[in-house]
């Protein structure tokens, strides 16, 4: 009995666990403003306000495939993970949570709403073209190969960008200052969370060349 249980205890990896039980938070977060938002009666901009969480959820929900599967070796790094994870709900539920809808603003709404479907495509685009070596964890596969195609044309994380400009299309909308606090946070804990990917990838001498010649977020900024 004893060897089972140890073998058992072998083949769990808490690690593996993150990735799912952050997109259980996520869950819940974006259900709870919806049903906050839901029970706030006449409201300018309510119906809008439930649009924009929908759709929110649904972006969760698209990536669901990847924070549900496991990675395919277990993760060394996931202090960032976490970190990121945390700040990245943090934001959304301050956005949702802490004030009323406000004044109904046409150009504001487009505004988000644009900012929001622009960031979200960025990043399901770069998910997509990444395809296998795509994972929320920090993993440098034995046969990773350096993808220079799609939006990784133009920068080198547009996945990361486009999750940024997704959450700041949520914040023009759901704006408070906590949450732009959060977005900040955000921000802060994403260009972390690169530096230390980078350093895993920077190994290969064909992402030193790629790394060279494409900024990481914004060109000719950084």
């Amino acid at each position: 009995m004893a060897d089972v249980d140890q073998r058992v205890g072998q083949r769990f990896d808490w690690r593996r666990a993150i990735t799912p039980a952050l997109f259980g938070i996520g869950l819940v977060v974006n259900a709870a403003g919806f049903a906050i938002v839901l029970h706030r009666h006449d409201e300018p901009g309510r119906a809008f306000a439930l649009v924009f969480i929908g759709a929110n959820l649904l972006w969760l929900l698209a990536e669901a495939p990847v924070s549900l599967g496991k990675p395919g070796s277990p993760p060394r790094e996931v202090s960032t993970l976490i970190a990121y994870g945390l700040t990245r709900f943090a934001t959304v539920a301050a956005a949702l949570f802490i004030v009323p809808l406000g004044t109904e603003s046409p150009v504001r709404e487009a505004v988000a709403a644009a900012v929001f479907a622009g960031g979200v495509t960025l990043r399901l685009v770069a998910i997509r073209t990444l395809g296998r070596f795509y994972s929320h964890h920090v993993i440098r596969h034995d046969e990773h190969a350096i993808v220079s195609s799609g939006p990784y044309r133009l920068i080198r994380h547009p996945a990361y960008a486009g999750m940024l400009l997704g959450h700041v299309g949520l914040i023009v909308f759901f704006f408070n200052w906590p949450a732009l606090v959060l977005l900040a946070g955000l921000a802060g804990v994403l260009s972390w969370r690169i530096r230390v990917e980078e350093r895993t990838l920077l190994v290969l001498p064909a992402y030193s060349a790629y790394a060279a010649q494409h900024a990481r977020l914004l060109p000719g900024v950084w």
